[in-house]
């Protein structure tokens, strides 16, 4: 576990892409010129994802050499696999489409393989965002005051499917740590499940920090939320006094699933293209990312969002991702198992 964890930093002094020869660089715009790229987003309308990818596409489109139009489309389903299922699969394989999925995504064949009928480690991974930091919190009415309540009381949880933290991490926590959940799948988005939330369905779920803080501020200013704990690998700096998860882990194979699992955490929003596009593309594409990423407007823009943008590029995504297939068969399984719908 320890090749996951030093990934990033070992990839800080990794070689990006070498600039594409001026020919390519003309064949790239010419091919791009007057067309239209679809931003293919896993999740939901007015989620976190679905906020995040449209920032980017407004500002994607003037690094793109040849400017094209940038669309995003909404193809919600089974934890992003649907979408990234039927880009791998069927394509289109110019560079004319990007796929936006939950984290959770490229360790979807690792530990919930069913379903899953694409290999992570051949996508064409565009870049990420930004790190993320997932809190775990409750409507304040509910009877969870804290972590140590769900040794003897059951958390409602609202998810969307299984391959989203909203899933995952309750059913790893109950597995590790004996802890009670009932998870309820089928919403499409975070603000249906904080909809479910008011209305007394379900106690809370797992969000990522700059997902609530965009969607849902004043909730936080009110206190009409208690947030039990955040998972990260790190806490985060507004999060001070909020338990980290890792603090819970006790016993040496606790950890190591536990940083399994929170390693998706370290590529919070990613996009690919899918495989077999042509290198010159691929490269335009993730040298396009990495600019608007940096494009002062999209800054001051996510700020006003609440969005965090902590970018890597896609080399550092496809380091990392090539990283965790390299963990021990042994820590797999016992996370997989812990995963696996029942």
């Amino acid at each position: 576990m320890k090749r996951i964890l030093l990934a990033l930093g070992l990839m800080l002094s990794a070689i990006l892409g070498a600039a594409a020869p001026a020919g390519a660089q003309d064949d790239v715009a010419n091919f791009y010129k007057g067309k239209i790229v679809r931003l293919v987003v896993g999740i939901g309308v007015g989620s976190g994802y679905d906020i995040n990818a449209r920032l980017l596409a407004r500002y994607l489109p003037k690094y793109i050499p040849g400017n094209p139009s940038v669309i995003v489309q909404n193809q919600p389903g089974a934890g992003s696999l649907s979408m990234t299922n039927q880009l791998y699969a069927a394509g289109p394989f110019d560079g004319t489409a990007i796929g936006a999925s939950f984290n959770g995504l490229p360790t979807t064949p690792l530990l919930q393989p069913v379903g899953a009928r694409f290999e992570a480690t051949k996508l064409n991974w565009v870049g990420s965002t930004n790190r993320e930091t997932q809190a775990m919190y409750v409507w304040a009415a509910s009877p969870i005051m804290s972590l140590t309540d769900l040794t003897s009381k059951e958390m409602i949880v609202g998810a969307q499917a299984p391959g989203s933290t909203q899933y995952d991490y309750p059913k790893l926590a109950e597995k590790l740590f004996g802890w009670k959940f009932k998870v309820i799948t089928g919403y499409e988005a975070t603000p249906k499940i904080h909809l479910a939330m008011e209305r007394g369905e379900v106690y809370g779920t797992w969000a990522n920090w700059s997902t609530l803080k965009a969607i849902s501020e004043q909730w936080i200013k009110d206190k009409k939320i208690r947030i039990l704990a955040q998972w990260s690998l790190r806490k985060h700096p507004e999060l001070p006094d909020v338990p980290l998860i890792l603090d819970q882990a006790k016993t040496e194979e606790q950890k190591q699933a536990l940083n399994l699992a929170l390693a998706r955490l370290e590529f919070g929003r990613p996009f690919f293209l899918p495989p077999n596009v042509p290198a010159e593309r691929v490269n335009a594409i993730r040298r396009a990312f990495d600019a608007a990423m940096k494009d002062p407007e999209l800054q001051a823009e996510a700020e006003k969002l609440k969005i965090e943008i902590d970018p890597l590029t896609g080399e550092q995504v496809a380091a990392l991702i090539t990283e965790i297939y390299k963990t021990p068969p042994e820590t797999v399984a016992r996370v997989r198992d812990a995963m696996a719908p029942k």
